[in-house]
């Protein structure tokens, strides 16, 4: 018997493709169709059902804002060489609007405010910054309030109009010697730094405000003994950052610093932290560390996502609210944990000795 295939008609063999062509057509708009209209209407689809597990995951493990940094303004007196939030931009948001941005935050489970900049006493003379402290500890109650200054802006008035809403201030404080200061910048003109800390140390105590002191260490610095001086101001806290380099802000060519020769090696660092492992208060943050711990709000009220050695910026929350903007954070919870980003932070839970 003979099995080889019969010879078709060219007119047969097209009716065959067309036909073959079709049923393939047919076949991918039927699942198009079943794939779109399950993610559309809640069928059982897999589509449907990875869609809906990543949005339970996302409600059910949303992040929460428990401690946020608000970089209000990016203008300073200070000329840091090592700054890694630095004058890009002039813009300050009106104070209501941060009002608002502030509110929702405190909405989304905010509990700790940090205030930064740039410098924050240097916009409306401090007022701007004595107000959102004032709103933040009177009106929202959130149990602690913060702000991190270089000092050199501060005056005795705004403790006596502000301090009893301010659980922490944070003074940045690089070095001991003043000619060290200059080389890094941490100076305005003539003017002493370390005159400004020591008045500022004195009206912490008077107006019951804790105080806390934050040093990066760097080329210029990291073979400093400062343990006299750190135990004589007796702060809350000593923060201990290692330089960090981001890039458009103090590295890359669209940089206003050029922080490059701060830089120190891990081992550098460790000799620091080594040094310095007497002092009770120290908290060390390396670069690992540091990079992707911290919520951090701009001017624009944007979160800054670091994880690509960069500030890349979310939505403002003022315009998709806290919940859709947080997810462009690049926020690291695990490691704001580990660097102990979670401590004692309201005053009245402190027990200082004043």
């Amino acid at each position: 018997m003979d099995f080889s295939p019969a010879v078709s008609s060219p007119r047969l063999l097209l009716r065959r493709f067309i036909s073959t062509i079709y049923c393939i057509f047919e076949s991918a708009f039927s699942k198009l169709t079943y794939w779109t209209t399950g993610a559309c209407k809640g069928t059982n689809s897999f589509v449907s059902s990875a869609g809906d597990k990543l949005d339970q995951n996302k409600d059910q493990n949303p992040t929460i804002p428990t401690s946020v940094n608000y970089h209000f303004t990016r203008k300073c007196n200070y000329k840091c060489g090592f700054c890694f939030h630095t004058a890009k931009t002039s813009f300050v948001l009106p104070l209501e609007e941060a009002k608002r941005g502030l509110k929702l935050l405190k909405e989304s489970g905010m509990e700790k405010i940090n205030f930064s900049g740039g410098e924050p006493f240097l916009h409306d003379k401090g007022e701007f910054v004595g107000k959102l402290v004032q709103y933040c500890k009177q009106d929202l109650q959130l149990p602690s309030v913060s702000i991190v200054s270089n000092g050199s802006m501060i005056k005795e008035e705004w403790f006596q109009k502000y301090g009893v809403y301010l659980d922490i201030l944070a003074i940045s404080c690089d070095s001991f010697d003043e000619a060290t200061n200059q080389l890094i910048g941490r100076t305005q003109g003539r003017k002493s730094h370390l005159d400004n800390l020591f008045k500022i140390c004195s009206w912490c105590k008077e107006y019951k405000v804790a105080l806390k002191i934050n040093s990066v260490i760097n080329i210029f610095n990291y073979d400093e003994d400062m343990t006299q001086q750190i135990n004589w101001i007796n702060p809350v806290r000593w923060k201990v950052f290692q330089c960090l380099l981001i890039d458009g802000e103090n590295a890359g060519e669209t940089a206003l610093r050029e922080a490059e020769r701060f830089v120190i090696s891990d081992q550098q660092f460790q000799d620091f932290l080594d040094r310095h492992s007497s002092v009770s208060c120290l908290v060390p943050e390396s670069n690992e560390k540091m990079r992707n711990s911290y919520l951090i709000l701009d001017e624009y009220m944007r979160f800054l996502d670091c994880r690509e050695g960069r500030k890349d910026p979310s939505k403002s929350i003022l315009d998709v609210g806290v919940k859709e903007a947080i997810c462009f954070s690049g926020f690291d919870e695990k490691m704001f944990l580990k660097r102990g980003g979670k401590y004692v932070w309201s005053k009245a839970d402190m027990k200082l000795e004043w």
